[in-house]
Formats: structure tokens, sequence, C-alpha cells
């Protein structure tokens, strides 16, 4: 925990806040607060009631880019601590309060769609834009952004961007960060940058990553100019195969991405996470999943490439209405959160996800040293009730891989992360840097992963703290997030010895 740094008191803060806002755009319900506290969806001591804080002071709800930017100004006067949001699906930590009484500005308010450029393929919205709502104006248009994360139905632009999110159709369309044209953002102080619109610039480096995944730790993004791409819903072609050896699968992916296809999904599952999807799912068995959509002589060639990556490996087809079907149901939403809420609260059973990224050649490797290990070392490898991985993004030089594990509570609730989570999550995270792979592939760093953060980034994490110093030097934004805190709660922005 790290004590407040601002001088205001909690009820100086909200009455300051109120005075640039009105009491409508401020809630200070203690409920609330608590919620907003953490930000794990269904994080188990929340979803037990139990909220070991430090609590924010309030929760901010500017409607423009000016009142972020007046909210921002005061926040860096008077050195309270912010913490940006908009959709709140984070899954990192990323949302939790470190430092007592600080200010959450929430997004959300900010909802328009700015505009919808056919011509030049770009869509601009406010931060607080639901995904799933632009895609339903943009597809009554014949048109899609390409990105379709599992939070689709709840997530908004603004977090989709700040957190370098990414999409089940990422092979084809690419990740956020290659979507972004442009956008505008707000710094400590109350300054607002914009990066304009263009296709593509080489003035120096592309200053669009500075705020694309800073997480909140260096700007709050208040709008977000995206490409769009043609949708293609009658021509989407699926396939499945069954392959015995994980590797087997792993080849497959490979064939068909360094040959220049690029399928809109290409998956890979081991046995145990199969069987999370289809219950009749052989255990001696490994997963494949492809799709294709786009002009039907694209998918056409797609598909034929596809068949012939399989022909490689000894495999089983699995039927296409099968696939389709199974990916159609893919999303969840708020009534999927409070199902999962529920089944906690009567099992005491919990899973949870931990993804990196990995060269081709060591994907494998990776995969067996995790689930050895684990099984082998994790003191609690009896309460596992599922241990498995997939692919789910795969790119021309590697792929990621999905660690997903659940198990049984046998603790009490509000030692659950420290017994299970964190000790599984830094196994996956250690064994991912031994073979020269990324500690998080896309869910970002948040608070959780910050322990490797040196590691991952070794000499250049001098970059990373320059940007730091630079637009956050009194360490306001989102405190504990991407940079790691010191016994004092400062940022640590020094390279860590090798």
């Amino acid at each position: 925990m790290v004590a407040s740094r601002s001088t205001l008191s909690r009820a100086d803060v909200v009455a300051a806040v109120t005075d640039l806002l009105g009491p409508e755009q401020v809630d200070t319900d203690e409920a609330r607060l608590r919620a907003a506290s953490v930000d794990r969806f269904r994080k188990y001591t929340a979803v037990h009631d139990i909220y070991d804080g430090p609590f924010p002071a309030a929760i901010a709800y500017p409607t423009s880019t000016e009142q972020v930017a007046r909210l921002l100004d005061l926040a860096a006067r008077e050195r309270v601590a912010v913490v940006p949001r908009t959709g709140g699906t984070s899954t990192e930590g990323g949302l939790e309060t470190v430092v007592a009484d600080s200010l959450v500005i929430d997004g959300s308010r900010m909802d328009a769609v700015v505009r919808i450029d056919e011509e030049n393929m770009m869509v601009t919205a406010q931060c607080g834009v639901p995904l799933q709502r632009l895609e339903d104006q943009l597809r009554e248009r014949g048109l899609t952004t390409g990105h379709s994360p599992q939070s689709k139905p709840i997530a908004q632009m603004g977090g989709l961007v700040a957190t370098r999110s990414i999409g089940q159709f990422s092979t084809l369309y690419g990740a956020i960060e290659d979507m972004v044209v442009g956008l505008e953002a707000v710094l400590p102080g109350g300054e607002v940058v914009r990066v304009k619109n263009v296709p593509r610039r080489a003035a120096g480096p592309d200053i669009r990553h500075v705020l694309i995944g800073n997480e909140g730790t260096l700007a709050f993004i208040t709008e977000v100019t995206v490409k769009l791409f043609r949708f293609y819903p009658d021509t989407t072609r699926y396939h499945g195969f069954l392959v015995p050896d994980f590797a087997d699968g792993v080849r497959v992916l490979r064939e068909v991405m360094t040959a220049g296809y690029r399928p809109s999904v290409a998956r890979l599952y081991s046995p145990e996470d199969a069987r999370q999807h289809f219950s009749d799912h052989p255990m001696d068995q490994n997963l494949v999943v492809l799709s294709a959509e786009g002009p039907a002589a694209l998918v056409a060639a797609t598909s034929q490439a596809i068949e012939e990556a399989a022909a490689g490996v000894e495999h089983t087809p699995v039927p296409e209405a099968r696939i389709r079907e199974w990916f159609e149901h893919l999303n969840w939403g708020e009534d999927k959160i409070e199902a999962e809420k529920k089944q906690m609260l009567a099992t005491r059973h919990l899973g949870y996800t931990t993804e990196v990224s990995v060269d081709w050649s060591r994907t494998a490797e990776l995969y067996d040293a995790v689930m050895t290990r684990i099984r082998t070392t994790f003191p609690r490898a009896a309460d596992l009730t599922l241990l498995g991985a997939h692919s789910s993004h795969s790119y021309q030089t590697g792929t990621n891989l999905y660690f997903v594990y659940d198990y049984e509570i046998r603790c009490e609730p509000r030692e659950e992360i420290e017994e299970y989570h964190v000790p599984l999550n830094a196994i996956i995270v250690e064994e991912a840097l031994k073979v020269g792979g990324s500690m998080v592939h896309h869910h970002g760093v948040g608070k959780y992963r910050t322990p490797w953060v040196q590691e991952e980034h070794g000499s250049a994490y001098r970059l990373l703290a320059g940007l730091k110093r630079e637009f956050d030097p009194h360490g306001i934004m989102n405190p504990g997030s991407v940079y790691p805190l010191d016994a004092e709660g400062r940022p640590v922005l020094e390279v860590a010895p090798s």
C-alpha cells in the first residue's frame, strides 16, 4: 500500500472535482468506490465482498476533452493520483487503486462517434464509445473495424487503445496498434496533444506508440481514429483439425502464416483447453482451428492453403459447422460475468489465464516447460482442475501462448490470489523470458506483471523510463501500473543491473 502523495484531504479532492464538473458528474457512493478499487471482473475477494483498499476519493465522469484537461490540471497541481479508465475490462490489476484518495477518471460518458469516413476508410470515436455499438453501426454500412476481443460487448475504444488490445481476428486485421491511424490525449497538467490521421509517415519515431499501450501511466486517451475494412459475412470459412502432438499444431499454424496467407483466425488448443469448449473432445488430441474471410476468391485460396498445411501432419478433420457454432458464442458480456461470479460463490472454483509470446522455434519448448514446471513444482498442483494452453494470435516470426488454469480454492478468499494466481503467473512469465519471449502478449502489464518489466526491456527500459520522467514527473498517473514502485511509492526508473 502506498500513502497518499497529495496534501488535499479526501473531502478536499471531492470538493475540488465537484467544483470543476458539478455534482451530477462526480460519484462518491461508498459501494461504487470500493468496487472501483479493483479491476478483475471476477476477482475472488471482490466476489466475496472483501475490499482491503486503499480506496479512491471519487469517480469523475467528464463529458469532453476540455473537462479531462481540467481534471488533470487539478491533479498535477495538487499531486492527486489518477486512475484513468474506460470500459473497465482490464485483467492485470491495471485499474486497481494503490494510492489512498486517488481520483478515478472514467471516460465512459464521452461516447460520441465523431465521424465515419467511408471514402478514406477511417472512423473517429471518443474514448467511451462501446466497441459493440460502433461495430453495429459500421456493419449497417458493410464495414468493420476488424477488432473483436472477447470483451467486445462491454469494452470501450479508449481503453482498448490504452491497453494495446488485440482481437480474435488479429492474424488478418492486426492488433489495435495496427488499426490506430491517429488519436487525441491529455497529458498530466492538462495539455491536449493530437496525432493527426495520415496513412503513414517517416517524420521521426512513430509517436502514436507513446500513447498506444500507455495504460494510463502517461496520458488519458480521449479520442481515437482507427482503420475500416469491408465486412464479408457471407464468405467466411471455418476449418478444424485434431492433431496428436502440440508441436504438429504449431507447424500447421507456422506453415500457413509464413507462406503469406492471412487467415482471420489461427488457433491451436491443447487437449485440456479444447475440452473447455467441446465437452467430448478427446484428451489425446490437440485442436487446430482456422478461419478465412474476405472476398470469395481470397477465402478460397486461403482455405486451400490451410487444407494443404494440415495435410503435412497426421490429423483428423472436424466438421466446419461445429467450429462455426463454437466461435459464434465465444465472446462474453455482463451476463457471463455475472454467471461466473455466482459460480465462484457456489463452488469455490476459479479460472485464470496468463498470455505470453514466443518465436516459432521455441513455442513447443515453452509449452512443455510451463506444463512440466507447474505440475512438478507448484505447491498447490493437487488443487488444479485444468491446466492447458492455446495459441490464438500468430505472426510471421512467432505466436502467442495463452496458458489457462482452473483450481479449487482451498484457502481463505483473501489468500487466493497469493496462493494460486501469483505463483502460477510467475512460472509462466519466467519460463517465457527464459526462452527469449515476452512476458505479456496483450493483456498489458497492469500492476501484476511489473516485477518483470525491467527484465523484459533490459537496457531499453531507459527509453520507457524517460517517457515517465518527461510526461509524468510527479508520478500521479496510474501509480503502480507498467512502472514498478519502490518502497516509498515512487516509480522505479532505473535500468536493472544485468
